[in-house]
């Protein structure tokens, strides 16, 4: 997925978009020295990404049916664990 999002940000074009002032001032103060476009261009990135791992999960629960909870825990467990040994001091760095 993320090679396809770097495909599209290949080449750029200029769009106009209206969003909330408070939004637009909050994202400028934060943009940093990359700027209000690259911050709106990665905050788009991700929500392609979460769209399409969403759409992945309605797929896999549609084959396999839903994902409980404890199918839920027991991953973020096995990933905490995984973050741990990753690290030199065992800190979670999540």
């Amino acid at each position: 997925m993320r090679s396809s999002i770097r495909s599209m940000s290949e080449s750029t074009q200029k769009y106009s978009i209206t969003m909330p002032r408070d939004i637009a001032e909050a994202a400028r103060a934060r943009s940093g020295p990359s700027g209000l476009s690259a911050y709106v261009a990665a905050a788009v990135a991700r929500q392609i990404e979460h769209d399409n791992l969403n759409e992945l999960i309605t797929v896999a629960e549609a084959e396999h049916g839903p994902i409980t909870d404890e199918e839920v825990q027991a991953l973020r467990d096995q990933l905490q664990q995984a973050r741990r040994r990753q690290t030199p001091d065992g800190a979670n760095t999540a």
